[in-house]
């Protein structure tokens, strides 16, 4: 908005809260993150303070802007991630707040005991069998996305495996035929990318993308509600659970809703993990030679992994009362952001924070939150997957190469996943 003034907004903000410590930096700033996630700049600012003011900015969603506190410490990001009573997320996990018809809706927009109503019945659908099921089906899909990328002289890692393997697996949950799977698969991505500015994504081409995914969504629901197969979202089209004494179910509307979130948060965090560590281990022959010889580190090395990817940059919640969080005091009302990639190379909680080791351990990382009842439902998974594709690739294709330049795509923080690898070059070698 060009007619807006800012440094006026700015002046007058400062002056309805002198206490409190200001952020001289913009954190939403496109330009900041071209070359990746900006590691120096996040440092400086979370070792001199790590929770502060940051002063209104406009973004895509929220042209007017958005003003929040940016919680840059582990210690400070774990007190938010636990403490759901002070830290609310039905206002939403994005920087512009849910609509009023999403809060209180979904997993990502609820707090107990409505969150956890929802986080039980998701969980009577991955019954023991269908968890032993999945975990088969991660290393069918890992030797099938291999296979299909060897067969090319390079390939676009990113697009063939990293995007691939989680977006077939949540494919596998929701038990999307197989001739579907391109046409969503296509739909999942442009929305992912579309609001990186160097893309100069259409937004008829958005739009298209976005009501034909909730569509099929919610065509997919209707159709396991009448008509169950052997997976989990059949079960979760048809579960009801005991909730003390009351039956609680997912409507059609909200079933709709978490088929959104699973395509889309549930795909891109993996992809982002799994390109990001390639990227890590082509920079250190070291650490990919241990990993390819010793499998007793598998474990660590995807937790290290992890916290050097931290797929998902912001997270947010807000304020439910007045109260104090590392020397600032927050107010009620106040919206709160989780920067997990400053809080994953904090020195208070990681030694030598700014190094790749894959033996590290403890690796008390904050890549899937900082616990609490928002614990990422989809951990276990991301992990199974990280751990196969790097022992399959390292085992079947020891000589394997990146081929040419590296380019990445920047959707913003109000996206969630800041920026993301879009073209790995890869050869696979036998």
């Amino acid at each position: 908005m060009h007619d807006v003034d800012w440094d006026r907004i700015h002046a007058e903000e400062r002056a309805a809260r002198p206490d409190a410590a200001w952020l001289d930096d913009d954190l939403l700033d496109f330009a900041a993150y071209r070359d990746g996630i900006p590691y120096a700049r996040y440092a400086a600012l979370r070792d001199t303070r790590p929770v502060w003011r940051h002063p209104t900015a406009p973004t895509p969603r929220s042209p007017g802007g958005v003003g929040f506190w940016a919680v840059l410490g582990h210690p400070e990001v774990q007190t938010v991630s636990r403490d759901w009573r002070t830290y609310s997320a039905l206002q939403g996990f994005a920087l512009t707040t849910a609509r009023p018809d999403m809060q209180d809706r979904t997993i990502l927009t609820t707090d107990p005991p409505r969150h956890t109503r929802i986080r039980k019945l998701i969980s009577a659908g991955f019954t023991p069998r269908m968890i032993a099921r999945l975990d088969e089906l991660v290393v069918e899909r890992t030797t099938q996305v291999l296979d299909a990328a060897a067969a090319r002289p390079t390939f676009n890692f990113v697009q063939e495996v990293a995007y691939r393997l989680p977006m077939h697996m949540i494919a596998d949950i929701l038990g999307i035929p197989e001739s579907d799977r391109d046409d969503v698969f296509r739909w999942t991505d442009v929305i992912m990318r579309h609001t990186d500015p160097a893309l100069g994504m259409s937004m008829d081409e958005v739009r298209a993308a976005e009501g034909a995914l909730f569509a099929y969504g919610a065509q997919l629901g209707a159709q396991k509600r009448r008509h169950p197969d052997d997976d989990v979202w059949s079960i979760l089209a048809n579960a009801t659970i005991d909730d003390d004494g009351e039956a609680f179910t997912l409507d059609a509307g909200e079933l709709d809703l978490f088929f959104l979130i699973l395509t889309i948060a549930g795909s891109e965090t993996t992809r982002n993990a799994i390109s990001t560590g390639l990227c890590a281990l082509h920079a250190d022959a070291a650490a990919r030679e241990r990993l390819r010889d010793d499998p007793t580190v598998a474990a660590t090395a995807t937790e290290e992994i992890l916290r050097w990817s931290s797929p998902v940059t912001c997270h947010l919640r807000t304020a439910t009362l007045t109260h104090e969080l590392g020397g600032q005091t927050i107010e009620a009302g106040d919206r709160v952001a989780m920067f997990f990639p400053a809080a994953n190379r904090d020195p208070r909680a990681f030694a030598d924070p700014d190094v790749f080791d894959i033996t590290r351990d403890p690796n008390p990382h904050v890549a899937f939150g900082g616990g609490g009842v928002h614990y990422c439902l989809g951990a276990h998974l991301a992990r199974r997957e990280i751990t196969l594709v790097f022992r399959e690739l390292l085992t079947r294709f020891p000589d394997w190469e990146v081929t040419g330049p590296v380019s990445q795509i920047v959707t913003g923080v109000e996206q969630t996943v800041a920026v993301s690898h879009d073209d790995i070059p890869v050869r696979l070698v036998p």
